[in-house]
């Protein structure tokens, strides 16, 4: 029987994509490659048995953030908030944290609080009338004045806007850590858009993970779109389009390299070269870890926190991204570490631990960085490797085998500077339309890129519905 809409890939915007159509009343089939759903919202028990590891996300601000999420009324679900999103240590036992009350905050910055506040507060407190702009695709924004005053600010250099707004090294410091997560030499434009987003979010909704891990997001995710009468089908990878049954819509949660290969001898030669054209940035390198007990901070703030970022001062997280796109390993590098169990004790057996971590790693590496990393640890947290009770290692191939979007280790779907952010995959008016009608493409390769937000695929089926002249 003939499906109004089929959609390949089971990651946040192969969802979003499926539930937004099927909202519409159109019968959908979502098809997934892998045996179990989720795309880059996965758990698994990696190191040892009872400890519940996150293999790819694992916070989700933008998740939490997302106008396309929160939206959906989703059974069994629920929300970890730190009270601390985000701690950030320095030399000499300091560290600056990030607390969710913007308050707190302001007042533990010092004389750097008043900008700080000026620079984050009105996305913060503007996020839910601002975030289907910001999470969208180039367009006539709907508030056009509060989006300016964003855009001023966002497209500048990170390293730019720091030095002008803050004086302490410390903040220039935290703010650097934000502003890393877009994988950018800091001193390149757009790089503030990181931090400030990033930023806002942990004031307006915090860093928050699924209880119970993210494969939990995956399974209420699941259960809401068959209860709209989605059909789900698992273990059937797509590598031409005449595997698919007949459907009058194709949506594709995959990069334009695998659209090349499912699809691209039926493009014009210049739509194929444009996707041939299209740029992956850097990979990573991801552990795991089994502990015995909580990582032992030198900091006490930093045990109540959700998220840490390890990379030293504003220097030396510079010195990092610049290495990283000079394709060379850091010895320092710059580290994205959670530790769930803190708040989450069904992740670990009792008076047990995880945590998760990963640093950028040259495009496609297959350099064994799991001693520099716990190096990296162990410089803030002294012995931390005496807790690690097994571990569990991903190099930048693991990642692409474990999900093929991961192109080289790519976690963002492509490079997220300011060229490519908006004329991802393609230079097109409409970015997630192909030269095909009824194919579209709906994954972070479209704006507005990577990150657990479900918005590329809320986009790109909004698309789909005006072909089908659906009204919404």
């Amino acid at each position: 029987m003939e499906k109004d809409a089929i959609v390949v890939g089971s990651g946040p915007n192969g969802f979003a994509a499926a539930i937004t159509l099927a909202q519409a009343g159109l019968s959908v089939m979502l098809i997934e490659g892998k045996e179990t759903l989720g795309g880059g919202m996965r758990s698994q028990e990696l190191t040892l048995p009872g400890f519940i590891h996150d293999v790819c996300a694992a916070v989700y601000p933008l998740g939490r953030g997302s106008p396309f999420f929160n939206q959906l009324d989703l059974e069994n679900l629920e929300w970890v908030t730190p009270s601390i999103p985000l701690a950030h240590p320095l030399e000499n036992s300091d560290a600056v944290v990030l607390e969710k009350d913007l308050t707190t905050t302001i007042k533990s910055l010092g004389e750097d609080g008043y900008s700080y506040a000026y620079l984050i507060e009105p996305l913060a407190s503007q996020w839910d009338a601002l975030a289907n702009d910001i999470l969208g695709p180039l367009r006539i924004p709907k508030h056009p004045w509060a989006m300016l005053r964003f855009a001023f600010y966002a497209l500048q250099p990170a390293t730019l806007l720091a030095k002008k707004l803050f004086k302490e090294p410390r903040t220039r410091s935290l703010f650097a850590g934000l502003a890393a997560h877009g994988v950018l030499p800091l001193d390149r434009s757009l790089t503030s858009a990181y931090g400030i987003i990033l930023g806002a979010l942990a004031h307006k909704v915090g860093w928050p993970f699924p209880k119970g891990g993210a494969q939990n997001l995956t399974n209420a995710l699941a259960k809401f779109f068959v209860s709209l009468g989605g059909e789900i089908v698992t273990g059937l990878t797509i590598n031409r389009l005449d595997q698919l049954p007949p459907s009058k819509v194709i949506m594709m949660d995959v990069t334009p390299r695998q659209l090349l290969k499912i699809a691209g001898d039926l493009f014009p030669k210049s739509y194929q070269r444009q996707l041939q054209a299209y740029r992956y940035g850097p990979g990573i390198f991801k552990m795991d870890w089994a502990l015995s007990s909580p990582i032992p901070w030198k900091n006490k703030q930093c045990s109540e926190a959700g998220t840490i970022h390890l990379g030293g001062d504003e220097q030396e997280i510079m010195l990092s991204l610049k290495e990283l796109w000079q394709n060379q390993h850091s010895q320092k590098p710059y580290i994205i570490l959670s530790q769930p169990s803190l708040f989450d004790k069904s992740r670990a057996p009792k008076d047990q631990h995880i945590a998760w971590g990963y640093c950028h790693v040259p495009h496609g590496s297959t350099v064994n960085m799991s001693e520099i990393i716990e190096n990296q640890i162990e410089r803030w947290a002294p012995g931390f490797k005496d807790c690690i009770l097994a571990k569990s290692v991903k190099n930048s191939k693991d990642m692409e085998i474990y999900n093929p979007n991961y192109i080289g280790g790519d976690i963002n779907g492509g490079v997220q500077d300011l060229y490519q952010l908006f004329t991802r995959p393609t230079k097109r008016i409409v970015p997630y339309k192909t030269p095909i009608d009824n194919l579209f493409i709906c994954s972070s390769s479209t704006p507005p890129g990577g990150g657990v937000h479900g918005m590329c695929g809320f986009h790109a089926a909004k698309v789909a519905l005006k072909f089908l002249n659906y009204k919404f």
